[in-house]
């Protein structure tokens, strides 16, 4: 009768739902993240990316279900959501923002057009690798350490650099005053270099061979920044090899540059300075 009639008790029920949430969510999240590692239905940042979305959205549900509980024992919740219009109408408006937010989350995460460790280009001017996903928003691990976060509904263009496959393009910028055709035969010694040295980093199809090798692009574009033409090398590799193979062939183009003495592009200032001291001498 003690016990029985302590459950009865308003603070005792509300510890008991609490507890009994608290479980479920941890029963659900462990359950979820032991099915993962017992299966290899999905890949592991699919897998990443699910078990971070479970764990949000079982959060969010269990403060529902516990905040519901507890008012109702205060509130008729039935007529108090459908008697007053107005208050139902200004409990809308307020969540409009929040319910956009999931449902815009949603479409992302099933479309899979997002996963978690993608990088990602978002609105144009904030880029860097996913590092956490939500219901409600994104953050981000921006190249300057920073960690961005940012609302689904706040996204109108989001580029994702992570599908299987990158394309590495680097390129030198050099003088309009270097000669085109040394310049061809410089960078063309490279492609080659680089398909010598980094073919492995190159996507393949199924019989091996690369999809796209490392090429020389000619000439991309012209006046750039009103100091000289842009000479590009491009090449399709794989996801995991985009950031070393970018090095690779960086370091590839500065060495040729160095030892071929190509005259790379300066600033106009740098360059009437350099002008102004050899008519001096």
């Amino acid at each position: 009768m003690f016990f029985s009639g302590m459950f009865q008790q308003l603070p005792i029920k509300i510890i008991t739902v609490a507890v009994l949430i608290i479980l479920t969510v941890y029963l659900i999240r462990k359950s979820i993240n032991l099915f993962f590692a017992k299966t290899n239905i999905l890949d592991e940042k699919r897998e990443e990316t699910f078990k971070q979305f479970a764990s949000q959205v079982t959060k969010v549900l269990g403060l529902v279900f516990f905040f519901i509980y507890v008012l109702s024992h205060f509130f008729n919740l039935a007529k108090l959501f459908t008697g007053s219009v107005v208050l139902a109408g200004a409990f809308a408006l307020i969540l409009q923002h929040i319910i956009r937010d999931y449902i815009m989350g949603m479409t992302y995460l099933f479309e899979r057009q997002i996963q978690h460790g993608d990088y990602v280009i978002i609105n144009g001017n904030r880029q860097g690798k996913i590092e956490e996903i939500s219901i409600r928003h994104l953050k981000i691990r921006q190249y300057d350490g920073y960690l961005y976060t940012i609302s689904y509904s706040s996204i109108t263009e989001l580029q994702n650099g992570n599908r299987r496959m990158r394309r590495v393009n680097e390129s030198l910028v050099l003088n309009y005053m270097q000669n085109p055709d040394d310049a061809f035969k410089v960078m063309e010694e490279v492609e080659q270099t680089c398909n010598e040295k980094y073919g492995e980093y190159l996507l393949k199809d199924e019989n091996g061979v690369p999809v796209e090798s490392f090429k020389f692009n000619q000439i991309t574009e012209l006046n750039v920044d009103f100091r000289g033409h842009r000479y590009s090398i491009s090449g399709l590799v794989k996801e995991a090899d985009f950031t070393e193979a970018g090095k690779k062939v960086r370091y590839e183009l500065a060495i040729a540059a160095y030892k071929n003495d190509l005259m790379m592009a300066e600033s106009g200032e740098l360059e009437a300075k350099m002008a102004g001291v050899s008519q001096v001498s």
